[in-house]
Protein backbone atom coordinates (compact mmCIF):
# COMPACT_ATOMS: atom_id res chain seq x y z
CA UNK A 1 0.00 0.00 0.00
CA UNK A 2 1.36 3.45 -1.12
CA UNK A 3 1.66 6.47 0.90
CA UNK A 4 -1.82 8.50 -0.70
CA UNK A 5 -3.72 4.53 -0.35
CA UNK A 6 -2.73 4.47 3.23
CA UNK A 7 -3.64 8.04 4.07
CA UNK A 8 -7.03 7.81 2.06
CA UNK A 9 -7.70 4.50 4.20
CA UNK A 10 -6.45 5.39 7.09
CA UNK A 11 -10.42 6.06 8.88
CA UNK A 12 -11.36 2.27 8.22
CA UNK A 13 -8.01 1.22 10.43
CA UNK A 14 -9.21 3.34 13.68
CA UNK A 15 -11.97 1.50 15.94
CA UNK A 16 -13.73 3.84 17.17
CA UNK A 17 -14.48 1.85 20.35
CA UNK A 18 -11.47 2.20 22.54
CA UNK A 19 -12.05 -0.25 25.01
CA UNK A 20 -15.57 -2.76 25.92
CA UNK A 21 -16.38 -3.89 28.96
CA UNK A 22 -19.78 -6.19 28.69
CA UNK A 23 -22.41 -4.32 27.09
CA UNK A 24 -20.54 -0.53 28.00
CA UNK A 25 -18.61 0.96 25.32
CA UNK A 26 -15.71 3.73 25.98
CA UNK A 27 -15.30 5.88 22.73
CA UNK A 28 -12.54 7.62 21.67
CA UNK A 29 -15.02 10.49 21.68
CA UNK A 30 -15.54 10.47 25.33
CA UNK A 31 -11.94 10.23 25.79
CA UNK A 32 -11.36 13.58 23.32
CA UNK A 33 -14.17 15.56 24.98
CA UNK A 34 -12.78 14.64 28.60
CA UNK A 35 -9.11 15.78 27.31
CA UNK A 36 -10.67 19.04 25.89
CA UNK A 37 -12.30 20.15 29.05
CA UNK A 38 -8.93 19.09 31.17
CA UNK A 39 -7.26 21.33 28.60
CA UNK A 40 -9.08 24.68 29.09
CA UNK A 41 -9.08 24.16 32.26
CA UNK A 42 -5.04 23.47 32.76
CA UNK A 43 -4.83 26.60 30.52
CA UNK A 44 -7.40 28.76 31.71
CA UNK A 45 -5.37 28.29 35.25
CA UNK A 46 -2.42 28.40 34.14
CA UNK A 47 -3.29 32.08 32.99
CA UNK A 48 -4.70 33.00 36.00
CA UNK A 49 -1.63 31.61 38.19
CA UNK A 50 0.51 33.95 36.13
CA UNK A 51 -1.86 36.66 36.49
CA UNK A 52 -4.74 36.20 39.66
CA UNK A 53 -6.19 39.69 39.79
CA UNK A 54 -8.09 38.76 36.15
CA UNK A 55 -10.28 36.32 38.44
CA UNK A 56 -9.72 34.81 42.16
CA UNK A 57 -8.28 31.19 41.35
CA UNK A 58 -10.17 29.72 44.60
CA UNK A 59 -13.41 30.98 42.68
CA UNK A 60 -12.58 29.96 39.44
CA UNK A 61 -12.02 26.09 40.74
CA UNK A 62 -15.51 26.34 42.34
CA UNK A 63 -17.19 27.46 39.22
CA UNK A 64 -15.78 24.83 36.82
CA UNK A 65 -18.20 21.81 38.12
CA UNK A 66 -21.00 24.51 37.08
CA UNK A 67 -19.58 25.42 33.71
CA UNK A 68 -18.60 21.56 33.06
CA UNK A 69 -22.43 21.00 34.37
CA UNK A 70 -23.53 23.75 31.89
CA UNK A 71 -21.62 22.43 28.86
CA UNK A 72 -23.16 18.98 28.67
CA UNK A 73 -26.49 20.05 29.26
CA UNK A 74 -26.53 22.79 26.84
CA UNK A 75 -25.10 20.74 24.26
CA UNK A 76 -27.06 18.02 24.58
CA UNK A 77 -30.18 20.35 24.54
CA UNK A 78 -28.84 22.51 21.72
CA UNK A 79 -28.45 19.01 19.73
CA UNK A 80 -31.76 18.32 20.47
CA UNK A 81 -33.03 21.55 19.55
CA UNK A 82 -31.33 22.51 16.50
CA UNK A 83 -30.44 19.28 15.22
CA UNK A 84 -32.63 16.28 15.45
CA UNK A 85 -36.15 17.56 16.75
CA UNK A 86 -38.53 15.81 15.62
CA UNK A 87 -36.82 12.54 16.07
CA UNK A 88 -36.47 13.25 19.83
CA UNK A 89 -39.84 14.68 20.09
CA UNK A 90 -41.03 10.95 19.53
CA UNK A 91 -38.39 9.74 21.45
CA UNK A 92 -38.20 11.56 24.94
CA UNK A 93 -36.19 9.04 26.77
CA UNK A 94 -32.89 8.88 24.86
CA UNK A 95 -32.68 12.53 25.21
CA UNK A 96 -31.22 11.53 28.50
CA UNK A 97 -31.17 7.69 28.28
CA UNK A 98 -28.46 5.31 27.02
CA UNK A 99 -30.65 2.90 25.79
CA UNK A 100 -32.70 2.25 23.07
CA UNK A 101 -35.82 -0.60 22.46
CA UNK A 102 -35.11 -3.00 20.18
CA UNK A 103 -37.76 -5.89 21.70
CA UNK A 104 -35.05 -5.02 24.52
CA UNK A 105 -33.01 -2.70 25.80
CA UNK A 106 -29.86 -1.50 23.62
CA UNK A 107 -26.83 0.38 25.09
CA UNK A 108 -26.59 3.03 22.65
CA UNK A 109 -24.87 5.64 24.82
CA UNK A 110 -25.75 9.31 24.24
CA UNK A 111 -24.21 10.59 20.67
CA UNK A 112 -25.07 13.27 19.49
CA UNK A 113 -23.90 17.23 21.81
CA UNK A 114 -24.04 21.04 19.72
CA UNK A 115 -21.08 23.14 20.37
CA UNK A 116 -23.65 26.01 20.00
CA UNK A 117 -25.61 24.40 22.74
CA UNK A 118 -22.68 23.62 24.80
CA UNK A 119 -21.56 27.47 24.50
CA UNK A 120 -24.82 28.96 26.01
CA UNK A 121 -25.25 26.27 28.59
CA UNK A 122 -21.63 27.35 29.50
CA UNK A 123 -21.90 30.88 29.52
CA UNK A 124 -25.10 30.79 31.52
CA UNK A 125 -23.92 28.67 34.37
CA UNK A 126 -20.92 30.66 34.53
CA UNK A 127 -23.00 33.92 34.68
CA UNK A 128 -25.87 32.86 37.04
CA UNK A 129 -22.85 31.67 39.48
CA UNK A 130 -20.79 34.85 39.31
CA UNK A 131 -24.16 36.52 39.55
CA UNK A 132 -24.72 34.85 42.78
CA UNK A 133 -21.28 35.25 44.04
CA UNK A 134 -20.92 38.98 43.40
CA UNK A 135 -17.86 38.00 40.47
CA UNK A 136 -16.49 39.52 37.26
CA UNK A 137 -18.33 37.07 35.16
CA UNK A 138 -16.50 39.28 31.94
CA UNK A 139 -13.22 38.86 33.38
CA UNK A 140 -13.93 34.72 33.57
CA UNK A 141 -15.44 34.70 30.33
CA UNK A 142 -12.28 36.65 28.57
CA UNK A 143 -9.80 34.01 30.42
CA UNK A 144 -12.06 30.72 29.41
CA UNK A 145 -12.36 32.39 25.87
CA UNK A 146 -8.56 32.30 25.62
CA UNK A 147 -8.14 28.44 26.97
CA UNK A 148 -11.10 27.09 25.22
CA UNK A 149 -9.81 26.71 21.45
CA UNK A 150 -7.12 24.40 22.39
CA UNK A 151 -9.14 22.22 24.16
CA UNK A 152 -11.65 22.36 21.67
CA UNK A 153 -8.89 20.99 19.32
CA UNK A 154 -9.50 17.42 21.03
CA UNK A 155 -13.58 17.49 20.43
CA UNK A 156 -12.46 17.71 16.43
CA UNK A 157 -10.25 14.79 16.83
CA UNK A 158 -12.85 12.83 18.72
CA UNK A 159 -14.77 13.02 15.85
CA UNK A 160 -12.34 12.45 13.24
CA UNK A 161 -11.76 9.23 15.24
CA UNK A 162 -15.16 8.41 15.43
CA UNK A 163 -15.42 8.75 11.56
CA UNK A 164 -18.35 11.32 12.10
CA UNK A 165 -18.62 14.26 10.81
CA UNK A 166 -17.00 13.89 7.65
CA UNK A 167 -16.69 16.09 4.98
CA UNK A 168 -18.12 16.67 1.72
CA UNK A 169 -17.24 14.68 -1.54
CA UNK A 170 -14.24 15.47 -3.39
CA UNK A 171 -11.24 14.68 -5.51
CA UNK A 172 -8.13 16.48 -3.78
CA UNK A 173 -5.83 14.10 -2.74
CA UNK A 174 -5.70 14.51 0.69
CA UNK A 175 -9.77 13.12 0.77
CA UNK A 176 -10.00 10.02 2.64
CA UNK A 177 -13.18 7.24 2.72
CA UNK A 178 -14.82 7.08 6.18
CA UNK A 179 -16.35 3.63 7.04
CA UNK A 180 -19.73 4.99 7.96
CA UNK A 181 -20.21 6.57 4.37
CA UNK A 182 -22.20 4.39 2.55
CA UNK A 183 -20.92 6.18 -0.57
CA UNK A 184 -17.44 4.93 -0.49
CA UNK A 185 -16.48 8.11 -2.08
CA UNK A 186 -13.67 10.28 -1.14
CA UNK A 187 -13.98 13.02 1.34
CA UNK A 188 -12.92 16.30 2.96
CA UNK A 189 -11.13 15.17 6.51
CA UNK A 190 -13.40 18.33 7.82
CA UNK A 191 -12.79 17.39 11.58
CA UNK A 192 -9.13 17.89 10.71
CA UNK A 193 -9.62 21.12 9.10
CA UNK A 194 -11.39 22.29 12.06
CA UNK A 195 -8.89 20.97 14.65
CA UNK A 196 -6.38 23.14 13.19
CA UNK A 197 -8.21 26.51 12.28
CA UNK A 198 -11.00 26.48 15.11
CA UNK A 199 -8.76 24.85 17.91
CA UNK A 200 -4.68 25.74 17.11
CA UNK A 201 -4.97 28.60 14.82
CA UNK A 202 -7.71 30.47 16.13
CA UNK A 203 -6.48 29.42 19.77
CA UNK A 204 -3.05 31.34 18.44
CA UNK A 205 -4.32 34.41 17.64
CA UNK A 206 -6.66 34.84 20.99
CA UNK A 207 -3.59 34.39 22.82
CA UNK A 208 -1.84 37.25 21.19
CA UNK A 209 -4.79 39.17 21.85
CA UNK A 210 -4.21 38.60 25.41
CA UNK A 211 -0.50 39.65 25.88
CA UNK A 212 -2.06 43.37 26.24
CA UNK A 213 -4.42 44.65 28.64
CA UNK A 214 -7.74 45.04 26.64
CA UNK A 215 -11.33 45.87 27.92
CA UNK A 216 -13.65 43.69 29.47
CA UNK A 217 -15.07 40.90 27.39
CA UNK A 218 -13.12 41.95 24.18
CA UNK A 219 -11.24 38.08 23.98
CA UNK A 220 -14.92 36.61 24.63
CA UNK A 221 -16.65 38.69 21.94
CA UNK A 222 -13.26 38.27 19.55
CA UNK A 223 -13.73 34.58 20.64
CA UNK A 224 -17.33 34.66 19.41
CA UNK A 225 -16.81 36.39 16.15
CA UNK A 226 -13.54 34.51 15.05
CA UNK A 227 -15.01 30.96 15.96
CA UNK A 228 -18.21 31.71 13.82
CA UNK A 229 -16.37 33.37 11.23
CA UNK A 230 -13.32 30.28 10.52
CA UNK A 231 -16.58 27.80 11.34
CA UNK A 232 -19.15 29.02 8.68
CA UNK A 233 -16.32 28.98 6.09
CA UNK A 234 -15.25 24.98 7.28
CA UNK A 235 -19.10 24.38 6.74
CA UNK A 236 -18.67 24.32 3.06
CA UNK A 237 -16.10 21.43 3.07
CA UNK A 238 -18.73 19.41 5.62
CA UNK A 239 -21.41 17.47 4.85
CA UNK A 240 -24.75 18.50 6.47
CA UNK A 241 -25.93 16.78 8.49
CA UNK A 242 -28.31 13.88 6.81
CA UNK A 243 -31.36 14.48 8.82
CA UNK A 244 -31.17 17.87 8.25
CA UNK A 245 -29.12 18.61 4.87
CA UNK A 246 -29.51 22.44 4.17
CA UNK A 247 -32.12 24.60 6.32
CA UNK A 248 -31.90 28.05 4.63
CA UNK A 249 -30.79 28.26 0.71
CA UNK A 250 -27.44 26.90 0.54
CA UNK A 251 -26.67 27.20 4.23
CA UNK A 252 -26.76 24.21 6.73
CA UNK A 253 -27.80 24.74 10.11
CA UNK A 254 -24.08 25.34 11.54
CA UNK A 255 -23.81 28.06 9.08
CA UNK A 256 -26.69 29.91 10.40
CA UNK A 257 -25.87 29.50 13.65
CA UNK A 258 -22.34 30.62 13.23
CA UNK A 259 -23.51 33.54 10.93
CA UNK A 260 -25.37 34.74 14.31
CA UNK A 261 -21.98 34.02 16.31
CA UNK A 262 -20.17 36.34 14.14
CA UNK A 263 -22.31 38.56 13.97
CA UNK A 264 -22.90 39.21 17.49
CA UNK A 265 -19.22 38.52 18.49
CA UNK A 266 -18.43 41.40 15.78
CA UNK A 267 -20.90 43.94 16.80
CA UNK A 268 -20.22 43.07 20.67
CA UNK A 269 -16.09 43.83 19.83
CA UNK A 270 -16.92 47.13 17.93
CA UNK A 271 -19.50 48.14 21.04
CA UNK A 272 -16.71 47.69 24.10
CA UNK A 273 -13.66 49.22 22.25
CA UNK A 274 -16.07 52.41 21.03
CA UNK A 275 -16.63 52.61 25.23
CA UNK A 276 -12.93 53.05 25.87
Amino acid sequence: MNAASFWQSLPSMINPVLLKLGPISLHWYSLMYAAAIATAYGLARRRLKRDPSLFSPEAFEAVIPWIILGLVVGARAGYVLFYDFSYFRAHPWEIILPFRWEGGFVFTGIRGLSYHGGLIGGLLAAVIFCRRKKLDAWRLADVLAEATPFGYTFGRLGNFLNGELYGRATSVPWGMVFPDDPSGLRRHPSQLYEALLEGVVLGLFLRWLARRPRPRGTILAAYVAGYGTVRFILEWFREPDVQLGFVLGPFTMGQVLCLLMAAGGLGAVLAINSKN
